[in-house]
């Protein structure tokens, strides 16, 4: 089992959102290493839900894979503010996952709080200029992470 972050701005989709909904489309992703990252995620995989572009960016819950990469719909639709032109049902350029609600952490973990953290100095998240939207968590991240909680 691998671990992941995904972000999201929590007015736009937030993890009490996923936790009504139970299980969600992460659709949108329109950057190539984000969209490998998903293609690489596999059922069962868990995933922190990191609330982004808001007043208190952290990492508001956990969730898991449900649904294994496919091709993202909107990439199709004319009507959608994530149409893609060159992308092709023949040869899709994005893809997406399903996630599934697991729970809510006790508290969000801030990302300054993440940031002071020497333990985790190597995480992609809080390397200045990484402004990926999904991103790997290694298991002794994942594990020290949640001993924050």
């Amino acid at each position: 089992m691998n671990h992941w972050l995904m972000k999201s701005e929590p007015d736009a989709f937030s993890i009490d959102d996923l936790r009504r909904r139970k299980q969600e489309p992460w659709d949108g992703v329109r950057n190539y290493q984000a969209r490998n990252y998903m293609r690489a995620m596999r059922a069962g995989d868990k995933v922190f839900f990191y609330h982004s572009n808001c007043a208190e960016p952290g990492i508001a819950g956990i969730a898991e894979v449900a649904v294994e990469a496919y091709p993202d719909p909107s990439q199709f639709d004319p009507g959608s503010k994530y149409f893609d032109p060159a992308s092709s049902r023949d040869a899709p350029r994005w893809s997406l996952v399903e996630v599934r609600f697991v729970r809510k952490l006790r508290r969000t973990i801030a990302l300054k709080e993440l940031q002071a953290d020497p333990a985790l100095a190597a995480m992609p998240l809080v390397r200045k200029g990484n402004r990926l939207s999904v991103m790997p968590v290694d298991a002794a991240e994942w594990a020290h992470v949640l001993s924050l909680e």
